[in-house]
């Protein structure tokens, strides 16, 4: 693994990939008695002798991500935040009693015994319109024209639908009677006084907002939506928009990235592709205004992976190196109380590494839930995926007439595998694979498989 924890008298229990150990909870860095500057293990061209569990730094990383405080949101941006507390309204919808569709408010008894064969004839006294009220009563004998959604004349109890009536020259003829209250929609009929509206914890969707505005809110109070630092570093690396040449190429994990942070609900602060210099990534690394930071690239063993080093100077490298594939390299610290994860640099294993670890950990932040955000479904395998007990597989695969096909290449620098792929599934370190014919989840990229077109 990449690190074990300290035995009770904060002596370590094993080794650690990152020199960090840990007592009463907290981080412990092994150093001379004269307090000088902390043992980091520097891997670079070394490689890990040990990788820790998947399962391991998901429970390090719940332990370690609360939901930050709360704001007070504008209610036209409240879709897909997070209430922080229960909603209770302060008012009746509707406030009033309305018509529930076009036709003419009636006293429900002057309707009586209307038919097709016998039809009732009722005086028209005017109209009602939403909005428009009609100023007079409807009495004995008389009918308003209204219209869905217009408030109900005084004295009316009904509303005969406009399909069974028919007017001309003042006098309105009713072919079906109508009882009292039918058509009509009562006061509070959707929502009374001190109605429990949506409960805390609560992620907006439209019609919630929806609802919101309808009681009159023009606020409402949400978790912060985290933010994010983006740290790209790579002397390689050209910007978007550029076109590859030489030994350089185009910077993709950001693209890729900042599409997942949107998704997840966190705020992007501007970034800029950074130099393999240690000065300028450790100054990306002490971001005061973000929540929670990103590193792309610099994250394994490579002469110029500075990132892990500068992690655990600047405060904690908690894990580096995870028994996974792909995103084996993954690192995670903190800095200045904030969370780092150091990504592959290789486009799938940064993909994986965010769907892990990053994308989790941020949303939780933001008060949603850990849970991937992809719908899932239940398919068998065409063909076995193998794998390796103790190591936790990331598998893309397309899905072909209902049965699941992995993806035949592995290399976690093959970004466009992703695009032909229609999903992944996540091999557990218990299993050494999956056998043709198996039942698996598949997690699925989009909302719907796409069509296959025909060569």
């Amino acid at each position: 693994m990449g690190w074990r924890a300290a035995s009770g008298d904060g002596t370590p229990s094993g080794e650690f990939s990152s020199w960090i150990f840990r007592r009463a909870g907290r981080p412990v860095f092994p150093c001379p008695r004269n307090f000088g500057a902390i043992a980091v293990r520097d891997v670079r061209m070394k490689g890990f002798a040990e990788r820790v569990d998947v399962e391991e730094v998901q429970a390090f990383l719940r332990t370690h991500t609360r939901a930050l405080a709360s704001e007070a949101v504008d209610l036209l941006s409240c879709v897909g935040r997070v209430l922080v507390e229960d909603v209770r309204a302060e008012i009746d919808v509707p406030g009033f009693v309305r018509s529930a569709m076009d036709g003419y408010a009636v006293r429900g008894e002057d309707t009586f015994g209307a038919s097709a064969y016998d039809t009732i004839a009722l005086s028209v006294r005017g109209e009602a319109l939403p909005g428009k009220p009609f100023a007079g009563r409807v009495e004995r004998g008389s009918a308003v024209r209204v219209m869905t959604g217009a408030p109900i004349p005084e004295g009316a109890d009904a509303v005969v639908m406009a399909e069974v009536c028919e007017e001309r020259d003042g006098t309105v003829e009713i072919s079906e009677g109508v009882a009292p209250h039918k058509n009509i929609g009562a006061i509070g009929e959707d929502i009374r006084v001190d109605d429990l509206v949506l409960r805390a914890n609560r992620r907006l969707r439209p019609q919630d907002v929806g609802l919101l505005a309808s009681i009159g809110a023009r606020t409402q109070n949400c978790v912060r939506r985290p933010r994010v630092q983006l740290v790209v570093t790579g002397d390689e690396l050209l910007p978007v928009g550029s076109r590859p040449e030489g030994p350089c190429i185009v910077d993709s994990n950001s693209v890729v990235l900042r599409s997942l942070v949107a998704r997840d609900g966190g705020e992007l602060l501007p970034f800029e592709i950074l130099p393999d210099r240690p000065e300028v990534i450790r100054e990306a690394l002490r971001c005061l205004d973000a929540d929670l930071v990103i590193v792309s690239g610099g994250s394994s063993v490579g002469t110029e992976d500075h990132a892990p080093r500068l992690v655990a100077e600047l405060g904690s490298l908690d894990f580096h190196g995870i028994s996974m594939r792909p995103s084996s390299p993954t690192g995670i610290g903190r800095v200045e109380g904030r969370l780092v994860f150091l990504l592959p640099g290789n486009p799938v294993s940064c993909l994986c590494a965010y769907e892990f670890f990053a994308g989790p950990s941020l949303r939780a932040l933001g008060g949603r839930s850990r849970e991937w955000p992809h719908r899932r479904k239940w398919l068998p395998l065409a063909r076995k995926i193998s794998s390796a007990v103790g190591r936790t597989d990331y598998v893309r695969v397309a899905v072909e007439s209902e049965r699941v096909i992995p993806i035949a290449t592995s290399g976690a620098s093959i970004l466009s595998s992703t695009v032909r792929a229609d999903g992944c599934v996540i091999v557990p370190r218990e299993l050494e694979g999956m056998a043709e014919g198996a039942e698996v989840e598949v997690l699925l990229y989009d909302d719907e498989l796409p069509e296959r077109v025909a060569p």
